[in-house]
């Protein structure tokens, strides 16, 4: 056989076991029950007969254009127990506090504290620092869970009130959901579902839900976490170098014996807008090097393994069709199709047409070229810049 027969069969076997060899990953039914009203609540889903005491902290830096998006849903919260809401005004300069305080007397709901730490200290990323005086302000009052979410993320109503049943239903120390990013614009249809896509291929559901789980992660946005089991794992402090906070968090909460829970979102959405391609790609490459753990090795080998599986089917179906090689045209025609029917799910969920689902290998290769350029601004000091502040080498989320 060719060269790039060799490289379309072995494509082809890589989509037979993502197919059904990594946890399922395309499949997106790993879901909170959305409230039925009226009818009784499945096993493991009743809501608890004493509803436990919950303080929301939301971490906030220059968030003044998305704050009246999301702190109003918040402040709205539906819920039977005692809750408040924590903003870390984490050093803005666009009057976020002040806005933050303002929204809160328009519209009335659940108190609000709005508190300001100052400057990270060395060694902390500036999302740590804030969760630090958030929680701590939020733990002097005794609350059972604490629910962590970015400022950019709205709540429907009942959002708190399900996080908190499946917590304590289930007996999960960490339930985290996987917010519903924007998808409006031209680039935001190429490249958000993708992004989600590929987040679950690299940890999927299904084995994070696992009694004994396969694989450990969180997302940021939505983490409704125990408080006792905060405390036991040392959260904030023992991940405060992170940039990709999120997998840390769920790591030191395995390592103190939690169980986590982690799916897509029905009812929190992100509104932070990226319009362009240049907003996702700052998005993608400020942490997709931390992910490599700056690794070189770990990235030419993440590239490889990119184009072999993604970028290869459709080159080797072209090659094959015009050159006459009949094994690189099948191969690389059977890996594209099964390619490209494990991203309808994801499509389908994020109410998108279908037909962007063959179009996956162009966004495929633009993630490529974002984790290179990571490397890039990495080793050109530039490090995880993120609103007027760059990390150079800081930790991805580490073992220990």
């Amino acid at each position: 056989m060719s060269a790039i027969a060799w490289i379309a069969v072995g494509s082809l076997a890589a989509w037979g076991w993502l197919l059904l060899g990594q946890g399922f990953f395309w499949r997106t039914d790993q879901r909170l029950p959305p409230p039925v009203h009226g009818a009784p609540p499945a096993p493991g889903r009743a809501e608890p007969v004493v509803w436990p005491r919950v303080a929301i902290v939301v971490p906030a830096r220059d968030e003044a254009e998305v704050l009246p998006l999301s702190l109003p849903s918040l402040l709205a919260q539906d819920y039977p127990g005692d809750a408040e809401v924590v903003l870390v005004d984490d050093g803005s300069t666009d009057g976020t506090g002040k806005l933050a305080g303002e929204l809160a007397v328009r519209y009335g709901g659940l108190p609000l504290t709005v508190v300001s730490p100052g400057e990270p200290e060395p060694g902390w990323t500036g999302k740590l620092w804030a969760l630090r005086h958030g929680m701590a302000l939020a733990r002097a009052r005794g609350p059972e869970f604490l629910l962590l979410t970015d400022a950019d993320i709205a709540h429907e109503p009942d959002s708190l009130r399900l996080l908190v049943t499946a917590a304590v239903a289930n007996d999960l120390d960490l339930v985290s959901q996987m917010a519903r990013l924007r998808v409006a614009s031209f680039w935001e249809r190429l490249v958000v579902p993708a992004f989600v896509y590929f987040f679950a291929q690299l940890y999927p559901f299904r084995w994070i839900n696992r009694r004994r789980p396969l694989a450990t992660a969180a997302a940021g946005g939505c983490v409704l976490l125990r408080s006792e089991t905060a405390e036991r794992a040392g959260v904030p402090a023992v991940i405060r170098q992170a940039v990709i906070d999120d997998v840390s968090l769920a790591r030191a909460v395995r390592r103190a014996g939690g169980r986590i829970w982690l799916g897509l979102a029905e009812r929190v959405d992100s509104v932070r807008p990226y319009p362009r391609l240049y907003d996702l790609w700052r998005m993608v490459s400020r942490s997709a090097y931390a992910q490599l753990r700056h690794n070189p090795l770990v990235l030419a080998a993440t590239v490889a393994g990119l184009a072999v599986v993604y970028l290869a089917p459709p080159v080797a179906l072209v090659a094959g069709v015009s050159g006459g090689d009949a094994v690189a045209a099948w191969a690389g025609g059977l890996a594209w199709a099964v390619m490209t029917g494990t991203y309808l799910p994801m499509l389908r969920y994020y109410r998108q047409p279908l037909w962007l689902a063959p179009t996956l290998p162009c966004t495929a290769l633009l993630y490529l070229l974002m984790t290179v350029d990571s490397a890039v601004q990495h080793y050109r000091g530039r490090g995880a810049a993120w609103k007027g502040r760059t990390y150079a080498r800081p930790a991805a989320a580490p073992d220990r």
